[in-house]
């Protein structure tokens, strides 16, 4: 599936970071990156039981509601020593009365941690689908990731949603001190970009 510059492109989010983190990455192609709130549509109840499936439902829906080519991503941080949880339930841990705050979700993480005596490192994977759809119904869905351990305490105010806790693999520095241009060349949301690109704008 190609897209051509001058398309435009709904990304499926009601998530600001992600927004901006997707339309940095394809600011370089020339599309016209449009949001929900900006035509007015609400994000979907996302009811699927894995990333590619959460992902599908959302650009499925986007697509259809807009008529324009519809890019959503699920994205979540599965902690090996959890069983792979929070997973698909990332964002959900963060769910409370007032909204989401990841603060609560990044200390439930390392509480429940500390409350299985975990021995570190405590290892865990950033993992992002990117399903892209088409009005007339043709998909794709390119999967990305990224290896590195859970740390505490939270560290950096850059990024969003878990970047505080998670240090990947072979740097010092969590995604949340890292600055965005050196985080979007190795984030699980990079990798799944880079099979995008590559099948898509290429």
């Amino acid at each position: 599936m190609q897209i051509v510059a001058g398309e435009t492109l709904l990304v499926a989010t009601g998530n600001r970071g992600k927004l901006a983190e997707i339309s940095a990455l394809l600011q370089p192609f020339g599309v016209l990156v449009v949001s929900l709130s900006e035509l007015g549509l609400a994000e979907p109840e996302e009811t699927e039981f894995s990333f590619s499936g959460n992902a599908l439902l959302k650009a499925r829906a986007g697509a259809a509601a807009s008529g324009l080519v519809t890019l959503a991503d699920d994205s979540g941080l599965e902690v090996q020593a959890l069983g792979g949880a929070p997973g698909i339930y990332t964002a959900d841990w963060a769910e409370g009365a007032k909204g989401r705050n990841f603060g609560r979700a990044m200390e439930k993480t390392w509480g429940l941690l500390q409350a299985i005596k975990a021995a570190p490192p405590h290892k865990a994977t950033f993992c992002c689908t990117l399903a892209l759809v088409r009005p007339e119904g043709a998909e794709q869905v390119f999967a990305g990731r990224v290896e590195g351990q859970i740390v505490w305490p939270m560290r950096g105010a850059q990024g969003h949603g878990y970047d505080p806790i998670f240090m990947p693999n072979g740097h010092l520095e969590t995604f949340g001190e890292m600055d965005d241009v050196v985080k979007n060349k190795i984030s699980h949301r990079a990798d799944a970009f880079a099979k995008l690109i590559k099948e898509c704008f290429t």
